[in-house]
């Protein structure tokens, strides 16, 4: 989420994007969010990780487009008419996340943000910045920097101008 900073003695808020993802809901900063698109298919970058779906091109800009579902281990389902393409931008850099569907703009104040329980190995939860509760559901805040890490970058960026060359 950006910083909270207090003004005039209230805490200001953040706003989320939430979107729902097998079945649970996550949210996403609304400042890193560039553009939310339709499903739409990729070209499919050789030896990228199978996260990785492929590349988009986006106004001239090649983005890399993960299927979130996979990134988290969980089933890939089949795309639908709800399917979309959340793009963010990360340090200058833009990639998509493919979500089952886009649901609210959520505005979230630092005193609701709670922080992801441990639950040991069992769970992973790098890719969480922290938990909101809204009426009786729970939103999970994701840390949009750790979805695709650095060695991430690399392979991706490899494989493009693999198949670029090819």
């Amino acid at each position: 989420m950006s910083e909270i900073t207090p003004r005039d003695g209230v805490q200001a808020g953040a706003q989320a994007l939430t979107f729902s993802l097998a079945g649970e809901e996550y949210g996403v900063d609304i400042l890193a969010v560039r553009e939310i698109r339709g499903w739409s298919k990729v070209t499919r970058v050789p030896q990228a990780p199978a996260f990785i779906l492929g590349v988009l091109n986006l106004r001239g800009a090649i983005v890399p487009i993960m299927d979130l579902r996979v990134r988290f281990g969980l089933p890939r389902e089949e795309y639908t008419a709800t399917t979309v393409t959340i793009v963010v931008a990360l340090n200058g850099r833009h990639f998509g996340m493919v979500v089952d569907a886009v649901s609210d703009v959520l505005d979230v104040r630092v005193d609701d943000v709670k922080p992801v329980p441990d639950f040991g190995a069992a769970v992973d939860t790098e890719y969480l910045k922290g938990l909101v509760a809204v009426g009786e559901r729970m939103v999970m805040l994701l840390d949009v920097e750790r979805l695709l890490g650095h060695d991430d970058w690399a392979l991706v960026k490899a494989a493009a101008d693999e198949a670029a060359a090819a």
